[in-house]
């Protein structure tokens, strides 16, 4: 099983980005995604993430401006994010909780993280 995460770059303070992870390989269920992020020197933290009945959960500092979504037939999760400002300038990972077949345990995979810079 791999996540693939896409979609980072540069933009300036108030632009947008839009990050895509899918999941592929033996999959037989996901459960909960996400997106975790991690700045230079401070832990890795939550920014939002989506179950499959496609309930969301997001940290208060990117509640109204970025939005989680996902595409179960294509085992993708997204991030939209939108207002960027230099404080979101980080690592972003995407995560997802799975099985890979019947009677599987449910287990965490990772992507291999994509750099978002917000910076003018």
């Amino acid at each position: 099983v791999q996540l693939q995460a896409s979609g980072g770059g540069l933009v300036q303070p108030g632009g947008s980005l839009r990050l895509s992870c899918a999941a592929s390989g033996s999959i037989f269920s996901i459960g909960p995604m996400g997106w975790y992020r991690q700045a230079p020197g401070k832990q890795r933290e939550l920014a939002a993430s989506i179950i499959s009945g496609g309930t969301t959960n997001y940290a208060s500092s990117v509640k109204g401006r970025f939005t989680i979504s996902r595409d179960n037939a294509k085992n993708t999760v997204y991030l939209q994010m939108n207002i960027l400002k230099p404080e979101d300038t980080a690592v972003y990972y995407c995560n997802a909780v799975l099985r890979r077949y019947s009677g599987d345990y449910s287990l965490n995979y990772w992507g291999q993280g994509t750099q978002v810079t917000v910076s003018s």
